[in-house]
């Protein structure tokens, strides 16, 4: 079995892996379960945890040239092996992105488009997730729930900032740069993707009422050429009954 064999069978347990690592945090976090409750869902976490494990390993044996796969996937080293720092471990949910391209098409606009708005949404959720985390128990701190948590989110990502919430922790303050910085790139992509589209209808729409334009002209010289032949045959006739009624020679 070669490396794109592997990655096309394993793309769809992924992503299922994925799923269910976010709903079990997302029930532990939001819940803000204690330990003796949340036994769970730490077992479902680690054991999501290592198929993402599986995968990578995976990857390194059945790449063709390891060194090279190995530098430029090295992020996934990182992602997993942040497994101590709760709210870091939703950076293994970057295998979504990964995975996105299954639903962005062949257009390049497509692709960006549904890479922006995909990732706008994961990263609001995310993003809120990984703040109440690091808030939600933190004396002092005014992002106490999910609502909050997801309203400090969608303010931060669109670079709005109320500032009615805001993160204490250094943790908090890490994602909420995260989100910035995010927020203006998608902002700019969606802007830029918007303006390609708007020109690109604007150039189709001109190219549109030209042709029309040269139908139209074209008609019309058809229908005056065909005017000045029936005048020319009219006066021709005139000619030749002029010169019959005063016994001129005709021409």
């Amino acid at each position: 079995m070669n490396q794109a064999r592997w990655r096309s069978l394993a793309e769809w347990p992924l992503l299922g892996a994925a799923v269910v690592f976010l709903v079990a945090y997302s029930i532990e976090v939001i819940e803000n379960l204690p330990d003796s409750r949340s036994a769970v869902f730490d077992w479902i976490i680690w054991i999501t945890w290592a198929l993402f494990i599986i995968d990578f390993t995976a990857n390194v044996i059945l790449a063709e040239r390891r060194a090279r796969w190995l530098l430029r996937n090295v992020h996934e080293i990182f992602i997993l092996a942040l497994p101590v720092l709760r709210p870091l471990r939703l950076l293994r949910l970057f295998v979504l992105f990964r995975l996105m391209k299954n639903f962005a098409g062949h257009a390049l606009r497509g692709r960006v488009l549904t890479y922006a708005i995909g990732g706008a949404i994961l990263a609001i959720y995310l993003g809120a997730l990984a703040v109440l985390d690091a808030e939600q128990d933190v004396p002092g701190s005014n992002i106490r729930s999910i609502g909050d948590a997801l309203w400090w989110a969608v303010v931060t990502i669109t670079t709005v900032g109320y500032g009615d919430h805001y993160p204490v922790t250094l943790i908090g303050r890490c994602v909420a740069g995260v989100l910035m910085i995010g927020g203006i790139a998608l902002l700019g992509v969606i802007t830029a993707s918007f303006a390609s589209w708007l020109v690109e209808q604007v150039g189709t729409r001109g190219e549109d009422l030209t042709m029309e334009a040269e139908v139209a002209t074209k008609e019309e010289l058809e229908r005056v050429t065909a005017q000045l032949a029936q005048l020319t045959a009219q006066l021709e006739e005139q000619n030749r009954l002029l010169s019959r009624a005063t016994g001129a020679p005709e021409g």
